[in-house]
């Protein structure tokens, strides 16, 4: 007799499965695939018409792909000709889209009475979706939208799709409203609140800052086309085209002694007094032309011969590192290690 069959691996939450959506002449998402693990947090990164909003929209069925565009599928089976309450997903966006004239608790039940949820079991629930995002039911629930602050209005948002208890949250740029000091603080809380619900988050964003600071895995996208899926560590320690190694973080963009072009981040680039041994590292003699303090960095662009710039991202004073010594006009190397210059693909 032939053993137990062995369990059988879950299929991705989601899946693009070479999906393309045009808008009359426009290309706005080419023949994507891709796929997203159940409790990842993912980001899909890029510019401004990118078409990671598009991806989002018809993720959530306010879109469809061209006809003969892909398939999307979730937990296996394709979702393509569902309406939005039939995919299991809670949507916020970055507009918030709350309801002005209604209580914050209505906002938040809003969906719940919709599916007619019976009364008894609303008030709990609700109290429950503004614990997860820290606001206490007994001093916001009867509160206007327009009594609330820009961060709390967006907690209000986040527990209007979160009181449907989906299985997927979709966020369209929910920060870009937010100051740089209460987005830095909400980015922390996403990130929690994903490990704490164990519920997939995909995420959209311009912010190259915000994908590193929350993806388990980012998706960087340009003029519909994706180019480049991996984790914030190996996108920007090894990203494979000049596009991704511009667009994630600075960079410094080198010909190679053989030929095709090699990208070194700032902070791989050491400055050192001419003379110093080369001890393994390439060195390049150089000028220093600018320095600019960043409060935990100092930024040095040193003009190398053939006009060619480097900038060195070096720490300041502080928390034992010494001062950068180096003024413009001062004469250096700028020098790293071979193995820090990764080459690209399109190079």
């Amino acid at each position: 007799m032939s053993g137990p069959l062995p369990p059988q691996p879950h299929p991705p939450q989601v899946e693009f499965v070479r999906v393309s959506k045009s808008f009359g002449a426009v290309q706005a998402v080419d023949a994507v695939s891709l796929s997203i693990e159940r409790g990842e947090f993912f980001s899909l990164l890029g510019p401004s018409g990118c078409g990671k909003t598009t991806m989002l929209r018809m993720l959530a069925g306010l879109e469809q792909p061209d006809h003969d565009g892909g398939d999307i599928r979730v937990s296996g089976e394709s979702v393509l000709g569902k309406p939005p309450y039939a995919r299991r997903l809670g949507m916020v966006f970055q507009s918030y889209a709350l309801f002005p004239h209604l209580s914050v608790a209505r906002n938040v039940s809003y969906g719940l009475e919709r599916r007619r949820v019976s009364p008894d079991a609303l008030a709990g629930r609700v109290a429950n979706a503004l614990e997860l995002v820290r606001l206490s039911a007994g001093e916001y629930a009867h509160r206007r939208p327009e009594q609330l602050s820009g961060g709390e209005r967006q907690r209000v948002a986040l527990a209007r799709a979160l009181v449907l208890e989906p299985e997927l949250l979709l966020l369209d740029e929910p920060l870009g409203a937010l100051d740089l000091k209460l987005r830095k603080a909400m980015q922390l809380e996403l990130k929690q609140l994903n490990r704490t619900l164990g519920i997939t988050f995909v995420y959209v964003t311009h912010d190259q800052d915000e994908a590193l600071t929350m993806s388990d895995r980012i998706a960087v996208m340009e003029r519909g086309r994706l180019q480049q899926v991996g984790s914030p560590r190996e996108l920007y320690q090894r990203p494979r085209s000049v596009f991704v190694a511009g667009f994630l973080g600075e960079s410094n963009l080198l010909e190679s002694p053989g030929g095709g072009r090699v990208v070194i981040r700032p902070e791989q680039v050491e400055l050192l007094p001419p003379g110093t041994p080369a001890n393994g590292r390439t060195l390049h003699p150089g000028t220093v032309e600018d320095r600019i303090y960043l409060g935990e960095r100092v930024r040095v662009i040193v003009a190398l011969a053939g006009g060619l710039r480097v900038t060195a991202s070096l720490p300041s004073a502080g928390a034992g590192a010494e001062p950068s010594p180096w003024s413009r006009g001062d004469a250096v190397l700028a020098g790293w290690r071979p193995e820090d210059a990764h080459p690209l693909d399109d190079s």
